[in-house]
């Protein structure tokens, strides 16, 4: 049983951030590990920061992860996982949504969003491993657009290092969900898991 496993998800208000620590959560705890987590929301609205944090393990004590030693950098959201990247190890992954969510404030012309080649090597300069995938357009193969945390959560599972099975992930997914919802975002896990499994080969 690993000692313990730090998860940061970060996203914006809407995409499911909270959903994926609760599913993470129930499926560590059917699995007989403790676990710790918290959730930070900025902007109470859609669209606002929103991170969660998933400790896992036999020895874990704290909800909060401490900066540096983050496992897994789950960026639901682009920007987001900059400004979270501070929380992941040295030796952590980052896997990377690269579809933005442009902020409101942009089209106003009150602030501007960086091209996501310039953030994904943004963040390649600050973590040697980082898996980048469009989690919106395979959540759309999958049939609905709105489960891209479930292909995000599929993508963290492909990483080969989560301590939790793919089985009770499922099980805990077809219990929130119901039977045609489960089945859609079943598919959109399964297709985040085998890209990010194939990207992980490569790095």
């Amino acid at each position: 049983m690993v000692r313990e496993f730090n998860i940061v998800i970060a996203g914006v208000g809407g995409q499911g951030t909270i959903l994926m620590a609760e599913i993470l959560g129930k499926a560590a705890t059917i699995e007989g590990l403790k676990v710790r987590g918290s959730e930070i929301l900025g902007m109470a609205v859609r669209g606002g920061p929103v991170s969660s944090t998933i400790r896992v393990g036999s020895e874990v004590h704290g909800p909060l992860v401490p900066e540096g030693k983050g496992d897994v950098l789950v960026g639901l959201e682009p920007t987001e996982a900059l400004r979270n990247i501070t929380y992941l190890s040295k030796n952590g992954i980052a896997v990377i949504n690269t579809r933005p969510i442009i902020p409101y404030t942009v089209p106003l012309g009150l602030t501007k969003y960086p091209h996501i080649k310039n953030v994904l090597e943004m963040l390649k300069g600050k973590s040697r491993n980082v898996i980048a995938l469009d989690a919106a357009k395979l959540a759309k193969e999958a049939g609905t657009p709105v489960a891209a945390n479930m292909v995000m959560l599929g993508a963290l599972a492909g990483t080969g290092k989560l301590p939790i099975k793919n089985k009770t992930l499922k099980k805990v997914m077809k219990a929130h969900f119901s039977e045609e919802m489960a089945r859609i975002n079943i598919k959109a896990f399964d297709l985040g898991f085998e890209v990010s499994r194939n990207l992980a080969k490569r790095n």
